[in-house]
């Protein structure tokens, strides 16, 4: 597997998004969810209507069940989320048990292969020279989360890491992002 990289730059994240909805609402619910939450690949791909939907809007949380302690852990589906599947859900007919990433030749979820090239590919149109990939999503939601404050104990204990030097890296902070840490409680 090809060692892929957060990304760390806001706005291109934001064109991202604009490239991955002018091109397709899945691809760009599967971005948007995958780096508001960080969960995992396989648990992103595999999540169904019914996981965040309950009918007529978003779920304010995502419960999966963690493969490697058995525990349902809950995932925040925050505004960003909400927007992005009110937006899917609007201009597509699903049942509650469809994948939420149907694959457009199947009932199946599409592949980890194909939702690397969706990621790889809008990150290259948007000017992103390292590389990214699917668990990219997941790497940027844990740079970002705690750029913004959360504790590196939360992110560890989420991406079954050991160590926070493990954490860290995984996430891509270096020396000087460790000064930087943002804490704004904003009252």
């Amino acid at each position: 597997m090809e060692y892929v990289v957060p990304i760390k730059d806001i706005s291109k994240i934001k064109t991202m998004k604009k490239i991955l909805e002018s091109s397709s609402l899945r691809d760009f619910v599967l971005f948007v969810i995958g780096i508001n939450t960080g969960i995992n690949a396989q648990d992103l791909l595999n999540l169904t209507v019914e996981d965040v939907w309950d009918g007529h809007k978003a779920k304010e949380f995502l419960y999966i069940r963690d493969e490697k302690t058995t525990e349902v852990r809950a995932h925040y589906l925050n505004n960003q989320v909400h927007i992005a599947l009110g937006k899917y859900f609007k201009n597509h007919d699903f049942k509650q048990n469809d994948y939420l990433f149907k694959s457009k030749r199947n009932e199946k979820p599409i592949t980890r292969q194909q939702a690397y090239r969706i990621i790889n590919d809008a990150a290259k149109k948007a000017g992103i020279e390292d590389k990214v990939g699917l668990h990219s999503v997941r790497k940027t939601f844990g740079y970002h989360a705690y750029r913004k404050g959360v504790t590196i104990s939360i992110l560890m204990n989420m991406f079954h890491h050991n160590s926070r030097a493990e954490t860290l890296h995984y996430i891509g902070i270096t020396e000087e992002e460790k000064k930087q840490v943002k804490v704004d409680v904003n009252l």
